[in-house]
């Protein structure tokens, strides 16, 4: 079984650079981390790596060097299974939209998107779409929220996590 901490839109800087202990508690178990986008300082991703491997994908507020290194779209292999990493910003259509067309005419077995801090997860075309929210910036939301996702035998299972500030 692989477990993967699925996070989005942490928008640290350099002065910021505290993750929440709730989300700090999970990374210690993870096998994976995925970060779909607006890191905003390129110090979140060592700090990530200190747990667990990490793959990212760059959002529309991180600087072009995260961009360079990253790129904005990607699918990510675990298990057999393919995982399509991707902020959401980039279209003409909603956020969701953006994502799922993103991978439009590959085969993928997740959409995994940030953008709009709006916790997601639901089944498109046997397609699971799934948006963690944010750990650090709730915006709207009652809380804040990241996502865990386990695979064990070519099966994904998903879920959120919420919680209050520390």
């Amino acid at each position: 079984m692989k477990k993967i901490v699925v996070i989005s839109d942490t928008h640290c800087s350099r002065k910021s650079q505290k993750l929440p202990a709730r989300l700090v508690d999970v990374l210690a178990s993870a096998d994976l981390i995925l970060h779909a986008g607006d890191w905003s300082d390129w110090s979140v991703y060592p700090l990530l790596s200190e747990y667990a491997p990490v793959e990212g994908v760059a959002g529309n507020t991180d600087p072009s060097e995260i961009a360079e290194k990253l790129g904005y779209s990607r699918i990510v292999e675990v298990e057999g299974l393919r995982l399509g990493l991707v902020h959401g910003h980039l279209g003409s259509k909603g956020t969701e939209q953006n994502a799922i067309h993103t991978f439009a005419g590959q085969h993928v077995d997740a959409v995994i998107y940030g953008h709009s801090h709006i916790p997601v997860m639901h089944t498109v075309d046997n397609t699971l779409v799934f948006n963690p929210g944010s750990p650090t910036d709730k915006r709207f939301q009652k809380q804040y929220s990241f996502g865990i996702m386990t695979i064990e035998q070519g099966k994904i299972q998903a879920e959120h996590v919420f919680f209050d500030r520390d």
